[in-house]
C-alpha cells in the first residue's frame, strides 16, 4: 500500500499514549512476595517496538509515562512524607523512565525528544508546546516527562493536559486489562466490560479509568479516551486502523451506554 493510502486508512493521525510506570517495571516479585521496583529493559524494548509499528504507519506519537515502578508519591505521603515533596520525587522517577524509553526507541531507529515540565537542560528539553508540535510534525516521538510540573496532579491528568495542548485526536491509556470493567476482572470473573462509555458515567460510577480531573479535562475538551491492554501484541496498531479494542470513553448518549463485551 502506498504511503498516502496507508495514512488515509488510519483512524488517528496524532495520538498521546499514556503508560503507567508499572508497564516498564519487572513483572516478577521478590522472594518476600513484594513487587520489584526498577526498569526492565526487556519490557521497555517491547513497548518501544509496539510504538514503532504505529509510527511506521505515519502516526504522530507523543507519550506520557508514569513513575510507579520506581516511586509512588501517594504512598510516601501516607507514610509521613510531605505530599508536595513526595510528588516532586515522583516527577523525577518519570524522567528516568522517559530516558530509558528514549534509549530503547532510538536503538530501533526512531528519532525522539524528551521534554520535561521541570527544566533539566543536561538531559532533556523543557516542555514548549510549539516546539513539541513541531517535533511531531517532523516525525519525532515526543516523550513528555515530569508530569505537569505541579504536585497534587497525577500523570493521568498531565497526559490529558498535554494531549489537549498538542491537539491529539485521542488519549490512549494502556493498562493491564483490555478495557474498562464495572469491577476488577482480576478478582471477579463476572465483571462486565464496557465497549463504550460516556465521560459522565465513568465519573459517576467511580470507575478506575483515569482520575476524575483527567476525565473532566477530556470531557470539557471532547477528547476521546481509549483504555486498552498494551500487552496484547498489535493492539495499538489495530486501534490506529480503526479496529475495536478496549473501551472507548467519549461523548455518548446515556441511552446507549453500558454495552457489554
Amino acid at each position: 500500500m502506498a504511503e498516502s493510502q496507508m495514512a488515509a486508512s488510519l483512524r488517528y493521525r496524532r495520538i498521546l499514549l499514556k503508560l503507567g510506570g508499572e508497564a516498564l517495571g519487572p513483572r516478577h516479585t521478590s522472594e518476600a512476595g513484594e513487587p520489584r521496583i526498577g526498569i526492565d529493559p526487556v519490557a521497555v524494548r517491547r513497548i518501544a517496538a509496539e510504538v514503532k509499528r504505529v509510527h511506521d504507519l505515519g502516526v504522530e506519537v507523543a507519550m506520557v509515562i508514569g513513575g510507579g515502578n520506581i516511586w509512588r508519591g501517594a504512598d510516601a505521603a501516607a507514610a509521613g512524607m510531605d505530599r508536595a515533596t513526595a510528588d516532586y520525587v515522583g516527577m523525577l522517577a518519570t524522567v528516568m523512565n522517559s530516558l530509558a524509553m528514549q534509549d530503547a526507541m532510538e536503538k530501533l531507529g526512531l528519532v525522539t525528544r524528551v521534554q520535561t515540565a521541570i527544566e533539566m537542560p543536561p538531559v532533556a528539553e523543557p516542555f514548549i508546546r510549539r516546539r513539541a508540535v513541531r517535533h511531531l510534525e517532523k516525525g519525532r516521538v515526543v516523550i513528555l516527562a515530569a508530569g505537569s510540573g505541579n504536585p497534587f496532579f497525577t500523570t493521568d491528568t498531565a497526559a490529558a493536559l498535554r494531549a489537549i495542548e498538542l491537539n491529539a485526536q485521542v488519549l490512549l491509556k494502556a493498562t493491564k486489562v483490555d478495557g474498562v470493567y464495572d469491577d476488577d476482572p482480576m478478582r471477579n470473573a463476572n465483571a462486565r466490560k464496557f465497549e463504550e462509555l460516556s465521560y459522565m458515567r465513568a465519573l459517576n460510577m467511580g470507575l478506575k479509568v483515569m482520575d476524575s480531573t483527567a476525565i473532566s479535562l477530556c470531557k470539557d475538551n471532547r477528547l476521546p479516551i481509549v483504555v486498552f491492554n498494551l500487552d496484547q501484541p498489535g493492539a495499538l496498531e489495530a486501534i490506529m486502523r480503526g479496529e475495536k479494542r478496549g473501551t472507548l470513553v467519549h461523548d455518548l448518549e446515556e441511552s446507549v451506554i453500558g454495552e457489554r463485551a
